[in-house]
């Protein structure tokens, strides 16, 4: 169970003490309060005052977020990041307390200044579990592209997001036979809409060239009913997994598959 601390409107100096044993001993912080920050680096930047919150993670990493939006307005990635805390006293004689966060390559700075801490949280997180990243269609698409076989063995892709009357064919290409083949991909579970869609592509390209040709429905797994509809129309089906497709993708990508897309 993560240990976990809060402070309540601290002091600015009690506030210190915590904050710099917090990131001393890589701990995470959470901290709510009125600040100012100042970028520099890059570019500059200010940001006037404003209530926002900060959070200073294990590995360094700082973010600084404004109420709204997921995105940080201010950053500084983690790794070979320093940090500078301190108290200064303004001209009206009031105190801030200064977080100052700094890498030399390339050499920048994050500086928060909080003039009050409504919430300071210090945290020994524990995080173990794997993140898995399933593919999109997109993604399903470039891993066949990537390798061809995880179609069909023998499958050579020709061109992809090929332009057709009714739509775009998601992969075009010819099978072992000589066979030209169009690949209609599904994210999830694929049915009877997505099997009219791909025998439209085909009566279309049909109507446009003499030679064989093959309908390849791809997805997860069909809708009860579909594959009855298939075999009607004679098309077939792949099962193909997007966590497969994933991992496909997260390997070096081969100079070839950049040279075809």
């Amino acid at each position: 169970m993560a240990k976990i601390e809060t402070l309540t409107r601290p002091q600015l100096e009690t506030a210190y003490e915590k904050l710099k044993e917090a990131i001393e001993k890589r701990k995470t912080v959470l901290l709510i309060g009125t600040c100012h920050v100042d970028y520099r680096g890059r570019a500059s930047s200010k940001l006037e005052s404003g209530e926002r919150i900060a959070i200073v993670k294990e590995d360094g990493a700082l973010l600084v977020h404004r109420p709204k939006g997921y995105e940080p307005v201010n950053w500084m990635p983690g790794g070979n990041t320093k940090f500078h805390i301190g108290i200064e006293k303004i001209e009206n004689g009031n105190k801030i307390l200064i977080l100052k966060a700094v890498r030399s390559k390339p050499t920048e700075s994050v500086a928060v200044y909080f003039e009050t801490i409504e919430l300071l949280v210090v945290s020994e997180l524990v995080d173990s579990g794997k993140f898995s990243l399933y593919a999109s269609e997109h993604d399903m698409q470039k891993a066949i592209l990537m390798e061809p076989s995880i179609l069909e063995e023998g499958f050579k892709p020709i061109s992809f997001e090929k332009k057709v009357e009714p739509g775009f064919v998601d992969v075009y290409g010819i099978d072992s036979e000589g066979r030209l083949v169009v690949v209609e991909i599904k994210r999830r579970t694929a049915g009877r809409e997505a099997v009219l869609q791909l025998a439209k592509y085909i009566d279309s390209i049909k109507q446009k060239v003499s030679r064989e040709i093959r309908g390849i429905l791809v997805a997860p797994r069909l809708a009860k009913g579909t594959q009855r509809l298939l075999d009607t129309l004679g098309l077939d089906f792949k099962a193909l997994d997007p966590k497969k497709c994933a991992e496909i993708l997260s390997k070096p990508k081969v100079r070839g598959l950049e040279e075809f897309l």
